[in-house]
């Protein structure tokens, strides 16, 4: 998959908070930080999300689209 996004940060899943249409995913980064997203369930799902799981975080201006390698 190619994307136009050249900013990257290994991240892991804390916390995935979801309701029918939206979802709240919780990352934990290098550091005393923690990232988060907003995307649709239907993505969670799709990227089969989990705590735990480990994912590489792209950013591109506002966005942060989590790739699964």
């Amino acid at each position: 998959m190619k994307y136009g996004a050249r900013n990257k940060i290994k991240a892991k899943v804390e916390s995935i908070k979801s309701d029918e249409i939206m979802s709240l995913v919780k990352y934990r980064v290098d550091g005393p930080v923690e990232m988060g997203s907003v995307l649709t369930t239907e993505s969670v799902k799709d990227l089969n999300l989990a705590p735990g799981d480990e994912v590489l975080l792209v950013i591109k201006a506002i966005h942060v689209l989590p790739v699964k390698p």
